[in-house]
């Protein structure tokens, strides 16, 4: 019996899966403590099933831990120890403003101030050792003089020359047992300086924050009978806690990375290997693209400002959910978000206290939100919700109906500029995907979104409401590793080419413990004086000449062109040992029983319409059309008029619009 369980700003979903059902559950997130909401949400479907926790086989996690320590910019005490003359490496960065027209935008501070960086004396330079390391024991003194929580190692060339980071480490743990070390050339190993320096020092700055979140958590789950729990990293695959705890740069998109997952799950057993996927939780948006069954993968990107050069998913999000904020802006523009509601006290509606306007309350007051009940077991406030619609509409001289068609509007502007960054400012044409929506938001929206993006089909699974935690509990397990390697013209060779892989991925599968595990090649390469690289792989033939084939079919579907004369140039190989998930039965127990029906109005466009309301799970085979409103168990699914709706065998509701954009 598998269990999934991911946490939320607002909610954290639980998901039960066996041979023959899935069973869903949600509870309020607990920010202060997430383990706590976690076994209040493990609680809640175990009672559901009526299982025992000792039933449980495997218990996969993700979590928000990493995330929102970045976002809010909290870290361990943390002391940076690099090569003499660039221990500001971090602090000086890309010198690239994040803004161009303006000037007044500060990128972060460096999470290790400048009186706790501290220079060695040694240099490596690309062929080897240039200046001994001197006295790394001196070195690790000075360390422990600014009483360290947790210390980042960084030296010029170490992902290729670590001898001299290896010598420092074990100075520093030998000297300060219990504080957590970080070296470069273990988080990262790859080249470019300033990425692995800004990784490194947020690995180690969020490690010892992780690692303590890990304990409470692990301490409860033993005393209520679960098995050890994996951690989703942030390339959609699970690791042990253990490994999580010690590099908790893996882990900064634990939690999407578990919807991506199954996404990608979705895909593969469906009619729909492409899809553009939308999961809208209580506090954010976040979006990525499966092509061929597989998520887009990415080696790394910007998160809260701060660069991680690690491969993880390719997610996209923005600070736009169901606990999203109406507000006023100075101009009298209405504005939503990013500030959130979160789940104390959440929006009106939930009758917890809050006042201020969310995207959910103006769902509410247009009665695209009803009955009594809201998931996690909270009583909807109508009247809260329009009170706190009022107050807003008051501020900017709308009526009622207005503001929350408003809200709603202003808040889709923003999804649909976060699905245009993973599509059209790609390259790629959205209109040939389906549109994939899940989270306990993402389905009241997405119809409105396809139409925005000229789009024709809308997916909504039937755990749509919790997709994040099934895709934990079906994920594969994964470790990567990856070098630089600089290879090109004579040197790029099929000799070379499977030295290297092979050595990777006898590095991954011993990460993993899994001697026998699958392994997936991939390769970063560039024509010869470009500045960015391309990846590309698998490759069906590994070898030098199916490498140059495949990166310039690449390099000419993105920038229009290739150029088969130009020396090729390997700069990075990445090998991850890949141990499938569980089966799981997306079927299981689909349709079970037939859906209550009722009707209620509904605003679309300022116009009230009759809606047809269906409560409950939806039957493989059950056919619909707007105007309604389909309330499943986690969430709810808008159908707007001019889309009309068809249930598959897995209970996935796939809508398509008749009428096309004008």
């Amino acid at each position: 019996m598998l269990l999934g369980v991911d946490v939320g700003g607002t909610f954290t979903d639980a998901v039960l899966a066996d041979a023959g059902r899935i069973v869903t559950a949600k509870a309020s997130s607990t920010p202060d403590d997430q383990s706590r909401g976690v076994l209040d949400a493990v609680r809640a479907v175990l009672a559901r099933a009526g299982v025992d926790a000792r039933d449980i086989t495997r218990f996969a996690h993700g979590m928000t831990v990493s995330t929102n320590a970045l976002l809010e910019g909290h870290a361990a005490r943390t002391v940076l120890v690099a090569t003499e003359g660039f221990t500001d490496v971090v602090e000086l960065g890309r010198q690239a403003r994040p803004d161009l027209y303006r000037l007044c935008v500060a990128r972060p501070a460096p999470i290790v101030p400048a009186e706790r960086r501290v220079a060695a004396s040694e240099r490596m330079g690309p062929d080897g050792v240039l200046r001994a390391l001197q006295d790394p024991d001196g070195v690790a003194a000075e360390v422990a003089a600014h009483a360290p929580e947790s210390v980042a190692v960084v030296f010029l060339h170490a992902d290729r020359h670590p001898a001299h980071e290896r010598a420092i480490g074990q100075a520093l743990r030998a000297r300060l047992p219990g504080v957590h070390v970080s070296l470069s050339h273990e988080v990262v190993g790859t080249f470019r300086e300033y990425e692995r320096a800004a990784t490194t020092e947020i690995d180690a700055g969020l490690s010892p924050l992780l690692a303590a979140y890990l304990t409470r958590l692990a301490r409860r789950t033993e005393d209520a009978g679960l098995p050890p729990v994996r951690i989703m990293q942030s390339s959609g695959g699970l690791t042990d806690a253990g490994r999580a705890a010690e590099h908790a740069a893996l882990t900064v998109l634990s939690g999407p990375a578990g919807g991506a997952a199954a996404a990608a799950l979705l895909a593969a057993r469906g009619e729909h290997p492409d899809l553009l996927c939308f999961d809208m939780g209580g506090t954010s948006c976040d979006v990525c693209v499966v092509e061929g069954g597989e998520a887009r993968q990415t080696a790394g990107r910007e998160i809260a400002g701060r660069t991680i050069a690690l491969p993880m998913v390719d997610i996209h999000t923005v600070g736009a959910g169901g606990g999203s904020i109406g507000w006023r802006d100075p101009g009298g523009a209405l504005r939503v978000g990013p500030r959130s509601a979160g789940a104390v006290p959440g929006p009106a509606c939930y009758g917890r206290g809050g006042t201020e306007p969310a995207v959910t309350d103006a769902n509410v007051v247009l009665g695209r939100i009803g009955g009594t009940e809201l998931a996690g077991g909270l009583t909807l406030d109508r009247a809260a919700a329009e009170a706190a619609v009022d107050a807003l509409a008051a501020q900017v001289g709308l009526d009622r109906i207005a503001c929350a068609e408003g809200i709603v509007r202003v808040a889709n502007a923003e999804m649909v500029r976060a699905l245009r960054v993973m599509t059209v400012e790609r390259g790629v044409d959205p209109r040939r995907f389906a549109l994939l929506a899940f989270g306990g938001a993402g389905p009241l929206h997405a119809c409105a979104l396809a139409e925005e993006l000229d789009m024709t089909t809308v997916l909504v699974p039937r755990a749509g409401g919790v997709l994040s935690a099934l895709g934990l509990a079906a994920a594969d397990r994964r470790a990567t590793e990856q070098r630089t390697v600089m290879l090109r013209g004579d040197a790029l060779t099929d000799a070379a080419l499977r030295e290297v892989a092979d050595d990777l991925a006898g590095r991954a599968r011993a990460a993993l413990g899994e001697d026998d595990a699958d392994v997936r090649e991939v390769f970063a390469a560039r024509y010869a004086g470009q500045a960015h690289e391309l990846t590309v792989g698998p490759l069906e033939t590994p070898g030098a000449a199916a490498l140059r084939a495949a990166f310039d079919a690449v390099h000419e579907e993105r920038y229009g062109f290739a150029d088969p004369d130009a020396v090729l140039e390997l700069v990075t190989v990445r090998a991850t040992a890949v141990v499938p998930g569980p089966p799981v039965d997306l079927a299981a127990g689909a349709g079970a029983e037939p859906p209550q029906r009722t009707s209620r109005r509904v605003v679309f466009d300022g116009a009230a319409h009759d809606a047809e309301v269906l409560a409950g799970d939806l039957p493989p085979g059950l056919e619909l059309a707007g105007p309604a409103v389909c309330e499943l168990r986690e969430a709810t699914v808008v159908v707007p008029p001019g889309w009309r709706g068809h249930v598959d065998a897995a209970g996935t509701l796939a809508l398509r619009r008749e009428t096309a954009a004008p």
